[in-house]
């Protein structure tokens, strides 16, 4: 076998040629083997003359042949040559025809070299946060806002109150879907309904009928709506006053705190409160650590790999917004830059798990398994399916892994103090 290789970049030009006496040799071994259970007809199985299997049979095995050496070929060509290929190659076929050499170009890109600055050049600052009283008062001041108390009563609608309503919408006089809507409810300034109904119903009372012209931008999704304009009738069946719940046994069994009343309430919230500040505090340090390893080993990544951590990002952009159309997205070009530092840092990553010899740890893929499990309504039926699932399991370890090699990193950095308040890290109240 003859290869010969050309460099551009990451990109690389591997040329092979097969000698035909190995193809030939290839294609006669598996015809002989047709040839002893090769139905012909006029001929008992396996009895055909090999000739006639030859000139039934050759053409197509020929090309079995050349598919599967084209395979071996290219994986013995890039061990021989040291190549770490990125992707899958694009084969471009030179000579193929049958009693001459098999010969073909692989054009691919490689993996980049990446020779790691010091990680002790590293400075990474740890916030340092004390849960106060009054942090834990706050929270809870926070857990009354979500469970408020709603008492009807009996003047016009304002900020924070909550309506009962009919509505019904017509555009050029007729219904459509959603139009309608009976003893729906909502809070004035919430933000849940459209807010032009919002602004109809504010100032009224019970018993008053508002209208409301709504507008719908020309990106909406429904194209029935899209640029349409609707006339909403709007009839307020009730007004109620929204205040806040007492901190009692009732609220505390709200959250979980079947005993123990508002001490063991407290203490549930202080732990919750901890682990949240745990987690900030890791992300922080996460954060910092791949700033500074993007921007201390700036290394070309394969374009076929920024591909397809752009068409990644795409997705899980639509995901977030619920868009279902690609032209509801930016545009491809905007995530360039976060999918090349996606995809170098996942490089970088890589080789700092090569260089510190680093195994997945499985006590602490269970406990990740665990934890995302947790998250579903029945945790151990959606354990059992991602055990079940290799392509799941397999992010879960990646996921692990880069955590241990970021804590290898972590023990290496230098790390300095900053003084924070709970509110100052989490972002708690903006």
């Amino acid at each position: 076998m003859q290869i010969s290789v050309t460099a551009d970049g990451l990109e690389r030009r591997l040329e092979v040629a097969v000698p035909a006496g190995e193809v030939e040799r290839e294609v006669e071994q598996r015809l002989k083997r047709l040839s002893r259970t090769a139905r012909l007809k006029g001929f008992r199985p396996g009895k055909a003359p090999f000739a006639v299997v030859r000139q039934q049979f050759g053409e197509q095995v020929h090309a079995e042949v050349v598919g599967d050496l084209m395979r071996t070929s290219f994986a013995e060509a890039v061990t021989q040559e040291h190549l770490k290929p990125a992707t899958g190659p694009r084969i471009e076929p030179i000579a193929l025809q049958p009693g001459a050499d098999l010969k073909y170009a692989a054009v691919f890109e490689v993996m980049p070299d990446v020779q790691l600055k010091p990680l002790e050049g590293i400075v990474v600052e740890r916030p340092a946060v004390s849960l106060t009283e009054a942090d834990l008062d706050a929270m809870i001041e926070s857990m009354r806002k979500q469970r408020p108390v709603f008492s009807e009563v009996q003047r016009p609608a304002r900020e924070t109150d909550r309506v009962t309503v009919d509505y019904d919408g017509r555009i050029d006089g007729k219904p459509f879907e959603g139009s309608e809507g009976r003893d729906a409810t909502f809070v004035i300034g919430g933000g849940r309904v459209l807010p032009e109904l919002e602004a109809a119903v504010a100032g009224a009372s019970a018993g008053e009928t508002r209208t409301a012209s709504v507008r719908y931008p020309e990106s909406h999704t429904s194209p029935a709506l899209a640029g349409r304009t609707a006339e909403f009738t709007v009839k307020v069946g009730k007004v109620e006053e929204q205040s806040l719940p007492p901190v009692d046994e009732e609220f505390c069994r709200a959250f979980g705190v079947e005993s123990g009343g508002t001490d063991a309430l407290r203490a549930e919230v202080r732990k919750s409160m901890e682990r949240e500040l745990e987690e900030q505090v890791r992300n922080r340090l996460r954060s910092q650590i791949m700033d500074a390893l993007y921007r201390d080993n700036p290394i070309e990544v394969p374009r076929a790999m920024v591909a397809d951590a752009v068409g990644r990002l795409q997705i899980e952009m639509a995901q977030r917004i619920g868009a279902r159309d690609v032209k509801q997205l930016p545009p491809r070009e905007s995530f360039e830059e976060p999918a090349r530092r996606r995809v170098a840092l996942g490089v970088i990553i890589g080789e700092i798990v090569r260089a510190e010899s680093l195994q997945v740890d499985r006590a602490k893929v269970q406990s990740r398994l665990a934890a995302v499990a947790a998250g579903y309504p029945n945790p151990e039926e959606a354990r059992r399916a991602y055990l079940q699932n290799p392509e799941a399991m397999q992010q879960i370890e990646s996921s692990v892994l880069e955590d241990q090699a970021l804590d290898a990193v972590l023990a290496r950095v230098r790390t300095t103090e900053r003084q924070m308040s709970f509110k100052e890290l989490t972002g708690f109240g903006e």
